[in-house]
């Protein structure tokens, strides 16, 4: 009985610490190329609106990404197509009737520190395009651009979120 309890105590232990070791480090890739859509406040509407230019910037980004695999010519397609990107979201916030300015911005940008389903993603200037919705002084929403780790909803086929788990928990699970 001793021995059964002492095993499960050590694979509590081991879950625990194996679960601790998952970094944003080792999801997004040094070398990736995030996109942030930061709401003008965090008002319904603001966000409702944010919400509506994500879709669009998502959207566009993926159409021109979607058989890169090479970071320079990301790069390169990405500043190519900046005023189509602005185009595209001028004429939405143009049919929704939103008076605010915006201003969209490829280079480095500030990131905040955010905890996502239980990793964290460390504050930092990061490579990136950045929509700004009037003061942008609402919630954000983003994701990595290039590698396309979060561009897969803008395909035409339904996805779900990914899942990180390890081998401790699947057994954990499986069995208690």
């Amino acid at each position: 009985m001793k021995k059964t309890i002492f095993l499960l105590f050590g694979i509590i232990i081991a879950y625990i610490l194996i679960g601790n070791i998952v970094s944003a480090n080792d999801i997004i890739p040094d070398d990736a190329i995030r996109i942030r859509v930061i709401g003008n406040s965090n008002s319904d509407y603001d966000q409702e609106i944010k919400y509506k230019v994500k879709d669009v910037v998502e959207y566009d980004m993926y159409k021109i990404l979607q058989n890169t695999t090479d970071l320079r010519v990301a790069r390169e397609l990405i500043k190519n197509n900046l005023s189509n990107l602005e185009n595209d979201i001028y004429t939405t916030l143009q049919k929704e009737e939103y008076k605010l300015p915006f201003s969209v911005n490829f280079g480095l940008n500030y990131f905040p520190k955010k905890e996502y389903k239980g990793i964290i993603y460390e504050e930092g200037y990061y490579e990136s395009v950045v929509v700004t919705l009037g003061e942008g002084l609402g919630d954000n929403w983003w994701c990595v651009l290039f590698p396309p780790l979060c561009m897969l909803e803008a395909e035409e086929t339904n996805t779900t979120d990914v899942e990180y788990t390890t081998l401790v928990k699947t057994i954990i699970d499986k069995y208690f």
